[in-house]
């Protein structure tokens, strides 16, 4: 029995697309939130910049700015998600895990900025960790996969007609 590749193709499409519908629109919407991280203050806060490049302060001393603001509910180090020093900003961004970041001088300890972080929470999302670990791997990978499979068939079948012709021709 001959296969055949078009209606092959086809049941491919019709069935793939429903398999991965609801991951690949997950990632398209998310994927166009994150394309415009850094141009929108409400996803990504826009770094600040500090007064000098040579960071020296400790950190003791950014726990305790930290601690020194109530709405942060930062107790100890365990409330901190991640630092990220950028000395050529002159800044520590601290970011907590609630999701709020704050920017400080490393230089003088000044709060330069607090502001809800939005871009890590759309990653996760984006990705399908934030669902649960497992969904990342076992659906929206398979989907993934289905996805190439979808634009492979999907060329052949857009290149059908035009190797049809060229067969015909010859």
């Amino acid at each position: 029995m001959q296969i055949k590749w078009q209606i092959f193709n086809r049941k491919i499409h019709y069935w793939g697309s429903v398999i991965c519908a609801i991951p690949v629109i997950i990632i398209i919407i998310t994927g166009m939130f994150l394309i415009f991280k850094k141009q929108s203050d409400w996803i990504q806060p826009p770094t600040q910049k500090g007064y000098s490049q040579i960071p020296t302060i400790s950190f003791e001393k950014i726990i305790d700015v930290l601690i020194a603001i109530p709405e942060l509910n930062v107790t100890e180090w365990t409330d901190i998600k991640r630092l990220d020093v950028r000395p050529s900003k002159g800044i520590v961004k601290v970011q907590t895990k609630n999701n709020i970041e704050i920017q400080i001088d490393h230089h003088t300890g000044e709060v330069l900025q607090i502001a809800k972080r939005r871009s890590d929470l759309i990653e996760s999302i984006h990705d399908g960790s934030f669902f649960h670990k497992k969904v990342k791997f076992f659906i929206f990978f398979p989907a993934a996969l289905v996805l190439l499979v979808l634009w492979v068939t999907g060329i052949y079948l857009f290149l059908l007609p035009y190797l049809r012709k060229k067969k015909k021709r010859v």
